[in-house]
């Protein structure tokens, strides 16, 4: 699905609807309203073979073009040129024009090409709305130095065509883990006491969302199951199992893990669980409550019994004291290949926050140390490490 903004730039976007079909792809335009002030449909349409859509409504009968099976239908997205008044509803979540929609309903990779004048393109606002884009997991084809339409010279050009495809060529050709298939827990567990009550933590789960969307960008299919979180994804190859307790992580692990090739463990599972769940809300009456705990189980090590020859697990471990030596006991004790120590002494790092500063270590206790980055930077290093490890 190649989509079409409102700049001048969309002449290029002849081009490159010729050079995707060169490459053997079939290609459907989507037009903003405004695009069409820059290039005819007729144009995109005779290259693209494909009728070119702009508005919701086909025609006076009422029939419609259904943006939910036009997101489905797309492998790629591709907005190119992406104006800086297109990336700011992308980046907002505005839905007042069919590109925007089918964008909002696609399952598919995402990639978007910025074109607009120096000055807009360094805005604080504009430099925000990419940032967030691209956290999200879409894919930033960056725009070029040069002469721009206001006679300034400086960035903002739009890639040429030929750089576009180049671009999606290597990101299609060079997954590294395309194929494989991956495990990953994010989030806390709860375990309830009574009907409104239970024991937790304060995991948000942003760490496994970063790690399995950064596994899916290599080619992975990855299964993610998550404790209680608000956290979301929209890779179309991350599927979200929703568990609330460590005995349903645990089972649906079991299922899940002797398929899968690659297994990160970054849920923070609770240890213990109430022996016994109170069937109506325990009421304040004593001056003390006395609540007996039994273990939860012990996910990884259970897996780690599991695990064959050829299956990488990874597991993390969130210290605050002698933080590489209970890392290091816990490689040895869960089978782990290797594992992500984070220690809660380091500014920055542990449950909430958007960054976090790890090291990772092996079966070999080499340790390599990592300065703080987001977390989705963080996810990056521990998918290289991985593949440098199982796949280089």
């Amino acid at each position: 699905m190649l989509g079409v903004s409102g700049s001048i730039a969309a002449y290029k976007s002849a081009v490159l609807t010729r050079l995707l079909i060169k490459e053997g792809t079939e290609v459907k335009v989507v037009m903003t309203p405004s695009a069409h002030d820059f290039i005819t449909p007729l144009t995109l349409s005779t290259l693209s073979r494909n009728p070119v859509l702009t508005h919701f409504v086909k025609d006076e009968s009422g029939r419609w073009n259904n943006h939910v099976e036009l997101g489905l239908w797309a492998d790629a997205v591709v907005i190119a040129p992406a104006s800086a008044n297109t990336i700011s509803k992308m980046a907002h979540g505005v839905c007042d024009n069919l590109l925007l929609a089918i964008y909002l309903s696609s399952r598919s990779p995402v990639f978007f090409a910025p074109a607009m004048d120096l000055d807009m393109l360094k805005h604080p606002s504009t430099q925000s709305n990419i940032s967030n884009l691209m956290g999200w997991g879409n894919q930033l084809i960056t725009p070029g130095f040069g002469e721009l339409a206001s006679g300034l010279i400086g960035n903002g050009r739009m890639a040429e065509p030929e750089e576009i495809i180049q671009f999606l060529n290597q990101f299609f050709s060079d997954q590294k883990l395309k194929g494989k298939k991956a495990l990953v827990t994010a989030g806390p567990t709860h375990e309830a006491i009574d009907p409104v009550r239970f024991i937790g933590n304060n995991s948000s789960g942003k760490m496994g969302f970063a790690v399995a969307e950064a596994l899916a960008r290599e080619g992975a299919y990855v299964k993610l199951v998550s404790g209680p979180t608000s956290q979301l994804t929209t890779h179309p190859h991350v599927e979200v199992k929703k568990v609330i307790s460590a005995q349903e992580m645990y089972d649906v692990c079991r299922d899940i893990f002797p398929v899968s090739d690659i297994t990160v463990l970054s849920a923070a599972v609770a240890d213990y669980r109430p022996l016994a769940r109170a069937d109506q809300k325990i009421k304040k009456i004593e001056s003390s409550l006395v609540i007996e705990l039994v273990k939860t189980p012990d996910i990884a090590a259970e897996l780690g019994k599991l695990k064959k020859n050829g299956q990488i697990m990874v597991g993390f471990a969130l210290e605050t004291e002698n933080e590489f030596a209970n890392a290091e006991k816990k490689i040895a004790s869960k089978n782990f290949d290797l594992i992500v120590l984070n220690s809660l002494n380091d500014t920055g790092a542990g449950f909430g926050a958007d960054t976090n500063k790890v090291s990772i270590i092996d079966r070999e206790n080499r340790v390599k140390k990592y300065t703080l980055k987001s977390k989705q930077e963080v996810a990056s290093d521990i998918v290289n490490a991985i593949i440098e490890k199982a796949y280089a």
